[in-house]
Protein backbone atom coordinates (compact mmCIF):
# COMPACT_ATOMS: atom_id res chain seq x y z
CA UNK A 1 0.00 0.00 0.00
CA UNK A 2 1.31 3.50 -1.02
CA UNK A 3 0.89 6.57 0.68
CA UNK A 4 3.13 8.64 -1.52
CA UNK A 5 0.55 9.99 -3.63
CA UNK A 6 -0.80 13.71 -2.88
CA UNK A 7 -4.21 12.80 -5.64
CA UNK A 8 -5.57 9.85 -3.04
CA UNK A 9 -5.43 10.96 0.16
CA UNK A 10 -9.27 10.23 0.98
CA UNK A 11 -9.56 7.04 -0.91
CA UNK A 12 -6.26 6.10 0.84
CA UNK A 13 -7.99 7.36 4.07
CA UNK A 14 -10.84 5.30 3.34
CA UNK A 15 -9.60 2.08 2.74
CA UNK A 16 -7.34 2.25 5.70
CA UNK A 17 -10.44 2.46 7.57
CA UNK A 18 -11.53 -0.28 6.27
CA UNK A 19 -8.60 -2.03 6.61
CA UNK A 20 -8.57 -1.46 10.14
CA UNK A 21 -12.71 -2.36 10.82
CA UNK A 22 -11.79 -5.52 9.24
CA UNK A 23 -9.25 -6.21 12.11
CA UNK A 24 -11.43 -5.57 14.26
CA UNK A 25 -14.03 -7.75 12.92
CA UNK A 26 -11.95 -10.83 12.50
CA UNK A 27 -10.62 -10.53 16.04
CA UNK A 28 -7.23 -9.47 15.05
CA UNK A 29 -8.06 -6.11 17.68
CA UNK A 30 -9.19 -6.70 20.87
CA UNK A 31 -10.85 -4.30 23.36
CA UNK A 32 -8.69 -2.48 25.60
CA UNK A 33 -5.75 -2.76 23.39
CA UNK A 34 -3.62 0.22 23.26
CA UNK A 35 -2.75 0.81 19.30
CA UNK A 36 0.74 1.76 18.44
CA UNK A 37 0.98 4.90 15.80
CA UNK A 38 4.04 4.27 14.64
CA UNK A 39 4.20 0.51 14.48
CA UNK A 40 0.41 0.42 12.97
CA UNK A 41 1.79 2.87 10.15
CA UNK A 42 4.81 0.64 9.62
CA UNK A 43 2.44 -2.36 9.53
CA UNK A 44 0.38 -0.61 6.85
CA UNK A 45 2.81 0.59 4.96
CA UNK A 46 0.99 4.03 5.30
CA UNK A 47 2.00 7.42 7.13
CA UNK A 48 0.97 8.53 10.28
CA UNK A 49 -1.32 11.22 9.16
CA UNK A 50 -3.46 8.85 6.98
CA UNK A 51 -3.17 6.52 10.04
CA UNK A 52 -4.62 9.44 12.21
CA UNK A 53 -7.27 10.39 9.49
CA UNK A 54 -8.75 6.94 9.62
CA UNK A 55 -8.25 6.93 13.93
CA UNK A 56 -10.69 9.99 13.54
CA UNK A 57 -13.17 8.57 11.54
CA UNK A 58 -13.21 4.85 14.13
CA UNK A 59 -13.34 7.28 17.24
CA UNK A 60 -16.58 8.77 16.00
CA UNK A 61 -18.24 5.20 15.29
CA UNK A 62 -17.08 4.50 18.74
CA UNK A 63 -15.02 1.47 17.38
CA UNK A 64 -11.68 3.03 18.89
CA UNK A 65 -11.30 5.99 22.02
CA UNK A 66 -8.47 8.54 22.10
CA UNK A 67 -7.08 9.59 25.80
CA UNK A 68 -4.76 12.21 26.60
CA UNK A 69 -1.42 10.52 27.52
CA UNK A 70 -2.43 7.36 26.66
CA UNK A 71 -3.23 7.61 22.84
CA UNK A 72 -5.80 5.85 20.89
CA UNK A 73 -7.35 2.13 22.36
CA UNK A 74 -9.60 0.02 21.33
CA UNK A 75 -13.12 0.53 22.21
CA UNK A 76 -14.90 -1.81 25.00
CA UNK A 77 -18.40 -1.84 24.22
CA UNK A 78 -20.56 -1.67 27.44
CA UNK A 79 -24.35 -3.49 27.95
CA UNK A 80 -26.16 -0.55 26.86
CA UNK A 81 -24.29 -0.61 23.87
CA UNK A 82 -24.63 -4.72 22.96
CA UNK A 83 -28.66 -4.03 23.25
CA UNK A 84 -28.46 -1.59 20.93
CA UNK A 85 -26.46 -3.80 18.21
CA UNK A 86 -28.71 -6.28 18.89
CA UNK A 87 -31.82 -3.86 18.11
CA UNK A 88 -30.32 -2.43 14.86
CA UNK A 89 -29.39 -6.21 14.14
CA UNK A 90 -32.92 -7.35 14.11
CA UNK A 91 -34.23 -4.23 12.29
CA UNK A 92 -31.37 -4.88 9.15
CA UNK A 93 -30.96 -8.61 9.01
CA UNK A 94 -34.49 -9.90 9.08
CA UNK A 95 -36.06 -7.24 6.83
CA UNK A 96 -33.16 -8.20 4.56
CA UNK A 97 -33.42 -12.17 5.08
CA UNK A 98 -37.12 -12.05 3.79
CA UNK A 99 -36.01 -10.59 0.19
CA UNK A 100 -33.77 -13.73 -0.35
CA UNK A 101 -34.08 -16.14 -2.92
CA UNK A 102 -31.93 -19.05 -3.96
CA UNK A 103 -29.58 -17.54 -6.70
CA UNK A 104 -29.22 -13.96 -4.77
CA UNK A 105 -24.73 -13.06 -4.70
CA UNK A 106 -25.89 -12.93 -0.73
CA UNK A 107 -27.20 -16.03 -0.49
CA UNK A 108 -24.16 -17.71 -2.56
CA UNK A 109 -21.88 -15.46 0.13
CA UNK A 110 -24.08 -17.21 2.78
CA UNK A 111 -23.01 -20.38 1.61
CA UNK A 112 -19.68 -20.17 1.98
CA UNK A 113 -19.69 -18.72 4.85
CA UNK A 114 -21.59 -21.61 6.24
CA UNK A 115 -19.19 -23.77 4.91
CA UNK A 116 -15.80 -21.81 6.14
CA UNK A 117 -17.60 -21.77 9.81
CA UNK A 118 -17.72 -25.62 9.55
CA UNK A 119 -14.19 -26.02 8.54
CA UNK A 120 -13.13 -23.87 10.84
CA UNK A 121 -15.53 -26.10 13.50
CA UNK A 122 -14.03 -29.49 12.36
CA UNK A 123 -10.24 -27.69 13.04
CA UNK A 124 -11.77 -26.46 16.60
CA UNK A 125 -10.42 -22.71 15.35
CA UNK A 126 -13.21 -21.01 17.38
CA UNK A 127 -12.02 -17.18 16.36
CA UNK A 128 -12.50 -18.41 12.46
CA UNK A 129 -15.50 -19.68 13.33
CA UNK A 130 -16.41 -16.20 14.91
CA UNK A 131 -15.49 -14.70 11.78
CA UNK A 132 -17.62 -17.19 9.36
CA UNK A 133 -20.25 -16.26 11.49
CA UNK A 134 -19.47 -12.31 10.81
CA UNK A 135 -19.36 -12.79 7.30
CA UNK A 136 -22.72 -15.04 7.54
CA UNK A 137 -24.32 -12.26 8.56
CA UNK A 138 -22.63 -9.56 6.34
CA UNK A 139 -24.25 -11.27 3.58
CA UNK A 140 -27.84 -11.72 4.96
CA UNK A 141 -27.57 -8.06 4.60
CA UNK A 142 -26.59 -8.35 1.22
CA UNK A 143 -30.15 -9.59 0.83
CA UNK A 144 -30.90 -6.19 0.78
CA UNK A 145 -29.14 -4.75 -2.07
CA UNK A 146 -28.62 -1.80 -0.64
CA UNK A 147 -24.64 -0.90 -0.40
CA UNK A 148 -25.05 1.57 2.06
CA UNK A 149 -26.93 -0.88 4.33
CA UNK A 150 -23.50 -3.14 4.03
CA UNK A 151 -20.97 -0.49 4.77
CA UNK A 152 -23.33 0.76 8.10
CA UNK A 153 -23.27 -3.15 8.69
CA UNK A 154 -19.34 -3.31 8.22
CA UNK A 155 -19.09 -0.73 11.60
CA UNK A 156 -22.23 -2.69 13.79
CA UNK A 157 -20.07 -6.26 13.11
CA UNK A 158 -17.20 -4.34 14.72
CA UNK A 159 -18.68 -3.05 17.64
CA UNK A 160 -20.18 -7.11 17.99
CA UNK A 161 -17.34 -8.14 17.62
CA UNK A 162 -15.58 -6.25 20.42
CA UNK A 163 -18.67 -7.35 22.55
CA UNK A 164 -17.36 -10.92 21.96
CA UNK A 165 -13.43 -10.11 22.79
CA UNK A 166 -14.37 -8.95 26.23
CA UNK A 167 -16.03 -12.20 26.91
CA UNK A 168 -12.74 -14.42 25.44
CA UNK A 169 -14.91 -17.13 25.62
CA UNK A 170 -15.23 -17.85 21.53
CA UNK A 171 -16.28 -21.74 21.66
CA UNK A 172 -19.21 -21.05 24.06
CA UNK A 173 -20.12 -18.03 21.67
CA UNK A 174 -19.70 -19.42 18.34
CA UNK A 175 -19.82 -23.33 18.05
CA UNK A 176 -23.81 -23.45 18.52
CA UNK A 177 -24.67 -20.76 15.95
CA UNK A 178 -22.98 -23.10 12.97
CA UNK A 179 -25.64 -25.71 12.60
CA UNK A 180 -28.37 -22.63 13.28
CA UNK A 181 -26.56 -20.59 10.02
CA UNK A 182 -26.87 -23.79 8.24
CA UNK A 183 -30.86 -24.00 8.99
CA UNK A 184 -31.41 -20.94 8.01
CA UNK A 185 -29.75 -20.89 4.43
CA UNK A 186 -32.02 -24.24 3.95
CA UNK A 187 -34.43 -21.97 3.99
CA UNK A 188 -33.45 -19.23 1.66
CA UNK A 189 -32.25 -22.05 -0.84
CA UNK A 190 -35.83 -23.85 -0.50
CA UNK A 191 -37.11 -20.36 -1.40
CA UNK A 192 -38.37 -20.29 2.08
CA UNK A 193 -37.90 -16.74 3.21
CA UNK A 194 -40.83 -16.35 5.69
CA UNK A 195 -39.02 -19.53 7.55
CA UNK A 196 -35.60 -18.01 7.49
CA UNK A 197 -37.05 -14.82 8.87
CA UNK A 198 -38.49 -16.59 11.97
CA UNK A 199 -35.57 -18.67 12.23
CA UNK A 200 -33.05 -15.30 12.21
CA UNK A 201 -35.62 -13.61 14.82
CA UNK A 202 -35.53 -16.13 17.49
CA UNK A 203 -31.64 -16.87 15.95
CA UNK A 204 -30.73 -12.98 17.27
CA UNK A 205 -33.09 -13.15 20.21
CA UNK A 206 -31.14 -16.22 21.80
CA UNK A 207 -27.76 -14.68 20.89
CA UNK A 208 -28.04 -11.22 22.55
CA UNK A 209 -29.59 -13.20 25.70
CA UNK A 210 -26.37 -15.54 25.79
CA UNK A 211 -23.79 -12.00 25.06
CA UNK A 212 -25.84 -10.46 28.21
CA UNK A 213 -25.53 -13.02 30.50
CA UNK A 214 -21.95 -13.97 29.64
CA UNK A 215 -21.05 -9.74 29.95
CA UNK A 216 -23.12 -10.18 33.20
CA UNK A 217 -20.45 -13.13 34.48
CA UNK A 218 -17.39 -11.76 32.88
CA UNK A 219 -18.16 -8.01 34.94
CA UNK A 220 -18.90 -9.36 38.21
CA UNK A 221 -15.60 -11.64 38.57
Amino acid sequence: MNDVSPSLPRSLGESITQEIRRMLVEGELVPGQRLSEAALAENLQISRNTLREAFRVLTREGLLKHEPNRGVTVAEPDMASIIDIYRVRRFIECKAIAQGYPLHPGALHMREAVEAGMRAREAKDWIAVGTANMMFHKAIVELADSPRLVVFYGQISAELRLAFGLLNDPEFLHMPYVDMNVSILRCIEEGRPEAATQMLEAYLVQSERTVLAAYERCMNR
